[in-house]
C-alpha cells in the first residue's frame, strides 16, 4: 500500500517536473523563431512595466474610473475614507471572558 503510493507519488511528481520544465524552457533560452523572441521579448517588457502593482498603459481616464469604481465601493461598504479598499481586511477577535462553571455537589 504504501509503495503504491510512493510510486503514484513518483508519477505526479515526474508529470508536473516535465510540465513545468517544458513551460519554462522557452522562457529561459534564446529562442530561434523570430515569432516566438518577440512574444518572449514583449512578455519581459509587460512583466518590467507591471512591476509594483500599477496598470501598465494606464492613461488619465482609466485612472479616474478606477478611483470612481473605488469611491463608489468605499460608498456602498460603508467605508469611512481612512481605510484602503484595496488592502485585505484585517480581523480582530477579542478574548471574551467566560465566567467559570461551579462545580459544587447538587443536592437532592
Amino acid at each position: 500500500m504504501l509503495t503504491q503510493s510512493i510510486l503514484k507519488g513518483a508519477r505526479v511528481l515526474r508529470t508536473e517536473a516535465r510540465r513545468n520544465i517544458a513551460i519554462l524552457a522557452p522562457a529561459l533560452n534564446k529562442a530561434s523563431d523570430p515569432i516566438q523572441q518577440l512574444f518572449l521579448d514583449k512578455v519581459r517588457e509587460y512583466k518590467q512595466k507591471s512591476a509594483g502593482g500599477k496598470i501598465v498603459d494606464s492613461n488619465p481616464e482609466i485612472e479616474r474610473e478606477i478611483k470612481n469604481e473605488l469611491d463608489r465601493v468605499a460608498k456602498q461598504f460603508g467605508s469611512d475614507g481612512k481605510t484602503d479598499m484595496l488592502k485585505f481586511p484585517e480581523f480582530k477577535f477579542p478574548d471574551v471572558k467566560i465566567d467559570p462553571i461551579s462545580q459544587g455537589t447538587a443536592t437532592n
